[in-house]
């Protein structure tokens, strides 16, 4: 990851950008997506205390041993799913989404549809 990319610049920028806008409070925490080549992360931030609440991946145990997943946009749906079960666990059930500067297409589509069908309201 190169200083000068620009793919990673204008990334960097489009998150500056996200973050004026949307802060998670503990009554609606931060649901936070990362995406790398081959893995999907999600997390629920209270960014009052700077708390993780919930985390989720595709490295997750549950997600690496079920062979009905079959390729990345599948299991994003299922972190989604089931970061919504870990957050409904911990007492959240509503959430302020947050892309992490990619589009709303593919995976991180699939993850917050995953987290609404797991029951979270965005």
């Amino acid at each position: 990851m190169g200083k000068t990319n620009p793919r990673v610049l204008a990334r960097r920028k489009r998150i500056k950008r996200i973050r004026k806008k949307i802060s998670g409070t503990p009554e609606r925490p931060r649901l936070r997506v990362f995406k790398s080549a081959r893995h999907i992360y999600a997390q629920i931030i209270d960014d009052t205390r700077g708390h993780t609440l919930a985390a989720m991946s595709t490295l997750d145990k549950a997600i690496r041993e079920d062979a009905s997943l079959d390729g990345k946009t599948a299991r994003a749906r299922k972190v989604g799913e089931l970061i919504a079960q870990r957050a409904k666990a911990a007492g959240i059930t509503a959430v302020v989404f947050d892309r992490g500067g990619y589009i709303y297409h593919g995976r991180v589509k699939a993850v917050s549809e995953g987290a609404r069908e797991g029951g979270l309201e965005f």
